[in-house]
């Protein structure tokens, strides 16, 4: 890939299914039921499905464990985060379905801080360090926030509407350009799939060092249902994944192509 052209930054945070061993035996639940709960909550196959996107426009920021044990996309502080009232902010202490996971003692305290140092702030430090460099480079950087979504709406979401779309785009008001927006929904839409806009998940991610200062750090969230490529009840691929995953490097190439030859309003 020419170094000289802008490289979008693909943020995978929630595609592992890693669990240390040390720190499972903070968790409330007894081992299948954890894993039920990984089954649930984690974006599969996230980080194949934009591989391609990844190889041709950029790099991937992938989260190393999952998001059960600790969330990269919540703000640090729990009073600043809106999913920490139903148990679900940085350290989870609610399942899915609002029951225990874990004592709120292991999400506190020393707890608390070795989690956020050894996986939440060496995460965040690579991702504002990445967008910097394009800055830096190229005066503007663009994150792709890379997720998927089951079918049916688990118990903890805000948005519980039967009907869910092919793909979600999620927008920020500061970070997220119209221009963006729609020529994601018009891409996706002449491929044939239905979009919603900020439903039912909204919101994109953008580090704390440039959040609501710098509008050249462009952020965008592209959410896939997972019934297009998977089965959710065995978890195997199916057919329709390399289908999706063709169409999401074709999409991304689109706007790529876009920023490098400055065709943006």
């Amino acid at each position: 890939m020419d170094v000289k052209k802008p490289k979008l930054l693909f943020h995978i945070p929630h595609s592992s299914t890693v669990i240390p061993d040390d720190i499972r035996k903070h968790f409330s639940l007894q081992h299948h039921q954890l894993d039920h709960q990984v089954k649930l909550l984690t974006d599969w196959y996230t980080s194949d499905l934009f591989s391609s996107a990844v190889h041709a426009s950029g790099i991937a920021i992938e989260f190393p464990i999952s998001r059960i044990v600790v969330d990269p996309e919540r703000f640090e502080s729990d009073s600043l985060e809106p999913m920490s009232k139903v148990g679900m902010g940085v350290l989870y202490t609610k399942t899915a379905h609002g029951h225990l996971l874990r004592a709120e003692k292991f999400t506190q305290g020393r707890y608390r801080t070795a989690l956020i140092d050894t996986y939440y702030k060496p995460h965040h430090e690579t991702l504002t360090r990445l967008v910097q460099d394009q800055i830096d480079q190229h005066q503007q950087a663009l994150i792709i926030d890379c997720h998927s979504f089951p079918t049916k709406a688990l118990p903890y979401e805000m948005d519980q509407t039967d009907r869910r779309p092919d793909i979600c785009i999620g927008t920020d008001g500061f970070h997220t350009p119209l221009w963006l927006t729609c020529h994601l929904e018009k891409a996706f839409k002449k491929l044939g799939y239905s979009v919603t806009i900020n439903s039912p998940f909204s919101g994109s991610l953008v580090p704390l060092e440039f959040y609501g200062k710098h509008k050249s750090v462009y952020s965008i969230m592209i959410e896939i249902n997972r019934s297009l490529y998977m089965n959710e009840e065995s978890l195997k691929r199916t057919e329709g994944f390399n289908v999706i995953k063709a169409d999401i490097a074709d999409v991304i190439s689109d706007i790529s192509n876009a920023l490098n030859h400055g065709n943006v309003m």
